[in-house]
Order: structure tokens, then C-alpha cells, then sequence
């Protein structure tokens, strides 16, 4: 059977993979007629990608693979309180997180599956950690090492902003399929291992091996982030905010333990520095830097119900 589909995956001829979904279905006593359709189609979008590796953005998973992948490795972290403790200190934090950044970054029309993932926001009670990091589907996850770092409620939207350009760009499951490839289609599709998907999501889980976003990717989420926050209250630029807080602390340079998990997960910090510039001069934005105060920075309420809040 795997002869059969590898034949037709690297052929670019209709008709024939029209023929082998046929035998395919006649083969199996019809058990995979309801998915002839949907193996043409699959099959039709996969043959010019193919020879690069599934690179370019390809992704074999639906948005609804996306939910699932994103679910079981939630379900992972939440009973994971040594690795993850979840911060429980003070609810009104995560309370005011949620409704007054992270929901009003959803309310972008930019951002458009926000009615098929489960959007959620979630704090990791770790002094020592200073990251943030998305889940398929939809779920985000702040370190409080990183919410004490921060200054101003810009810096934040702009984190929050690029973690959900990285669930809506799908760069996890981009990854995925690069990595996995015809292998993971062929189960998938032809359902003959329906443990596939919890299976990588534990493999994704060991190691923070879901973190792991290409410069690419960065930059991607970077100006979706920029692209959001120009629909919210808060200052594009502030993707750039925690970067430039860094660099000023040297700790881009020296790379100490407290940054190390976020500088592994997030490369070239530096770099993107110039390349939000770039955009907010490309749209007339004054540029600002994370000392800034003024319109759409928000320092004092950040300090009032966040940062003091956690001490």
C-alpha cells in the first residue's frame, strides 16, 4: 500500500492519481471511499512541494489538527506543575492579562482563526524564565520572569501579539510536516496509526522541542505582531520593546541562564530590533524606544496591575 501512494505523490500527472485513489479505495473494500475526494485533492497539492522537503509553508494538518496537537500537549503541561507551576498567587493578574490585552489583541480582524482555535492565555509561575511561547491552536503561555522584566503594557501586547502570529501562521505544524513529513500523511490519511498525533505531540512536548522557531518564522510573527497592534490601543513597535531592554542591559551579549531557554527559541533578537524600525518608518510611526512614555505605552498601568502585583 505505501508503494502505491509514494508512486503517486511523486507523480504530477491528474489522471493517474485520479486512477491510484481509485485502486486505493477498491483496495481497502471501501473502507477509505468517503476519502477518495479528499486524496485527490491532498495528493494534488502535495506533488509540486514534495521535492522540497515539505519547506515553503506546506503543512498536511488541518486547523482542527491544530486544536487536537494543541490540547494534548496543554493537558501535558497543566499536569506538569514541577516543569510548569502555574501562577495562582494573585488571579486578578492573569484576569486583567487576559481582558485587557489579550482579548482586545483578538478583537483584530487580522487575526482569523480565533473562532476555530481555542485562544487562551495562560501564566508559568517561574522567576528564572524569561519567555513566552505559543501552543497549536491557540494556547499561550507567559513566564512571570518575563512579566517582572517588562515595563509597560506595549512591551507585553507586542509578545502576546507575536505568540499569536505563531498559532495563526501555524509555524508549529509547518514544522511538523517538514520534519515528519510523507510519513505523517501517510498514517493520517490513510488512518492506519490513530495514535499519530498524541504521539508527536509527546514527542514535541520532551525537550521544548514545540519552541523551536526559525529566523523566518520570527520575523514572520514579528510583523503579524506590529500588524495587530496597529488595530488595538497599545504602540506597534512594541514587539521590538523587550529586545531593545535586553540590549540594554547586555544580556544579548552575555547570555546569561535567565535568557538562555528564550534565546534558543527565539534567534537573532538583535536584528529584529531594525527590522520593526524599518516598519514603522515604512508607516509613517514615529519610532519609539522601551523607556518611551506617552500615547499607547501604558507604563503605569503596567506597573500598577501587573509588575507590582508580583512581587
Amino acid at each position: 500500500m505505501h508503494s502505491i501512494f509514494f508512486s503517486v505523490i511523486i507523480s504530477n500527472d491528474y489522471d493517474e492519481i485520479k486512477s491510484w485513489s481509485i485502486i486505493i479505495t477498491k483496495k481497502n473494500n471501501g473502507r477509505f471511499m468517503k476519502f477518495s475526494k479528499h486524496i485527490v485533492t491532498i495528493l494534488i497539492i502535495v506533488c509540486p512541494f514534495i521535492y522540497n522537503s515539505c519547506d515553503g509553508g506546506l503543512n498536511i494538518f488541518s486547523k482542527s489538527d491544530d486544536v487536537q496537537l494543541g490540547l494534548d500537549i496543554n493537558t501535558q503541561i497543566l499536569n506538569d506543575p514541577q516543569q510548569f507551576p502555574i501562577y495562582r498567587t494573585d488571579l486578578s493578574v492573569k484576569a486583567y492579562i487576559n481582558s485587557r490585552i489579550f482579548q482586545h489583541i483578538l478583537a483584530s480582524p487580522l487575526i482569523e482563526s480565533k473562532d476555530i482555535y481555542n485562544y487562551q492565555i495562560e501564566i508559568i509561575d517561574d522567576d528564572s524564565v524569561m519567555n513566552a511561547f505559543a501552543l497549536p491552536g491557540g494556547y499561550i503561555y507567559v513566564y512571570t520572569g518575563l512579566l517582572e522584566y517588562l515595563n509597560s503594557e506595549a512591551a507585553l501586547a507586542g509578545i502576546v501579539g507575536h505568540e499569536i502570529a505563531h498559532a495563526e501562521l501555524r509555524h508549529a505544524t509547518q514544522r511538523m510536516t517538514a520534519q515528519y513529513g510523507v510519513s505523517v500523511l501517510l498514517n493520517l490519511i490513510l488512518g492506519e496509526n490513530p495514535s499519530q498525533i498524541a504521539e508527536i505531540a509527546s514527542n514535541l512536548f520532551v525537550g521544548f522541542a514545540f519552541l523551536a522557531n526559525s529566523r523566518s518564522d520570527e520575523s514572520e510573527s514579528d510583523m503579524e505582531s506590529f500588524n495587530y497592534l496597529k488595530d488595538t490601543r497599545y504602540y506597534p513597535g512594541g514587539v521590538k520593546f523587550f529586545f531593545e531592554h535586553l540590549k540594554a542591559d547586555n544580556l544579548v551579549s552575555q547570555n546569561p541562564g535567565k535568557i538562555e531557554t528564550f534565546l534558543s527559541t527565539h534567534p537573532n533578537p538583535l536584528e529584529r530590533i531594525s527590522e520593526i524600525n524599518n516598519l514603522l518608518q515604512q508607516a509613517n510611526i514615529e519610532v519609539r524606544d522601551f523607556n518611551s512614555t506617552g500615547s499607547g505605552i501604558y507604563r503605569d498601568e503596567y506597573s500598577v496591575n501587573i509588575k507590582n502585583k508580583l512581587r
